[in-house]
């Protein structure tokens, strides 16, 4: 489907479906949350959904799934560790503070990714520009954190789960980078189904240490007790779009990871989230100041200035077999600014 797509054309496509689903998945699991608070059954939750989706798909021959071999299974595993603990603590993040907390630390992720591009994945340190486009993200970061009103009352405790998060996130990006050219996977399904099927387990074991299913069993009890549903309409609803836009983002993300370097997905992952804070100033109460939101803002700018690193010389003629990401997708001339201005349109058009 997308090989008859020029180059510049599929990281185009795969910058939009990211973006769309990235920008959505935040809000709507915020939503979830908010009427289901055990967010490692909800993450599982959806993680099953991805799984049925491939499997009927693969047996009605809707799409194509690489077979399940055990030397795939392992570089996946590392990853998936990484990928379960990240999503378990976004989801904490987001049942313990706002979405701007999470925002602004997912903004400094490009500052440890971009190091790891350098030293292991092969590419030339960051120019000029992008260290002080990088630095303006920082910056903002800071500002956001000197005006957010939990920093003001509880602390660096405010900030455990989403400090965790950010070094997650950031050795997530770049070893799923590094695992797309060392394993033999030839459809688009096999990552999404090598990460959700390595990925529950994990969740389950989580939600356990964190005494979701004891909570679950008391709330399911005293809501049998007021003669209550477990489940509203409005908690289904939300929790089947979940479903839904977790497996987009499962596709895309993979896609978009393929495309462009380790720095820019992860920048890709932060700027595509802008509109959401403005969809958050409609729905919550807890949300940032105007002084934070502007600091966010220099995020945002810093972002745009970001121009990703070409790959160092001596380690592209070392590479006998180029990844598929090398086929026009990850030129270090060309500027991301265009693609996030592009990312962040799709984002507000999945408000509308």
């Amino acid at each position: 489907m997308f090989a008859n797509l020029s180059p510049n054309a599929q990281v185009i496509f795969a910058v939009l479906s990211y973006s769309f689903c990235s920008g959505s998945l935040v809000l709507v699991n915020k939503l979830v949350l908010h009427h289901l608070p055990y967010p490692s059954l909800v993450v599982t939750f959806q993680l099953w959904a991805a799984l049925i989706f491939i499997q009927v798909a693969d047996a009605f021959h809707i799409i194509e799934v690489d077979p399940i071999r055990w030397k795939n299974v392992k570089p996946y595993l590392v990853y998936t560790v990484a990928f379960s603990l990240g999503v378990y603590c976004n989801m904490k993040s987001l049942s313990m503070s706002n979405v701007e907390t999470v925002i602004v630390f997912r903004a400094l992720s490009p500052l440890l990714v971009t190091v790891a591009d350098a030293l292991f994945l092969g590419r030339e340190w960051p120019s000029a520009r992008s260290w002080i486009a990088l630095s303006g993200i920082a910056l903002g970061a800071y500002g956001y954190a000197m005006t957010d009103e939990q920093f003001k009352t509880q602390g660096m405790m405010a900030y455990f789960w989403p400090t965790l998060y950010l070094f997650v996130i950031s050795f997530e990006m770049a070893y799923g980078k590094k695992i797309i050219s060392g394993t033999d996977l030839k459809t688009r399904s096999g990552p999404v189904l090598y990460t959700n099927m390595l990925g529950w387990p994990p969740m389950l074991l989580f939600a356990h240490i964190g005494g979701e299913y004891g909570r679950f069993y008391n709330d399911a009890v005293d809501r049998a007790m007021r003669d209550e549903p477990i489940f509203s309409t409005a908690v289904i609803v939300l929790s089947l779009l979940g479903c839904v836009v977790g497996t987009g983002i499962g596709y895309s993300g993979w896609f978009c990871r393929d495309k462009v370097s380790a720095t820019s997905y992860t920048l890709i992952g932060v700027l595509n989230k802008c509109l959401t804070v403005l969809v958050n100033l409609l729905i919550w109460d807890n949300h940032a100041s105007m002084e934070g939101i502007a600091s966010l803002g220099l995020c945002l700018v810093g972002g745009g200035f970001y121009r990703q690193a070409p790959m160092r010389k001596a380690h592209s003629e070392m590479n006998e077999k180029p990844s598929k990401s090398d086929d026009g997708g990850e030129s270090g001339d060309v500027s991301m600014t265009p693609l996030l201005r592009r990312g962040a349109a799709a984002s507000a058009e999945s408000k509308q």
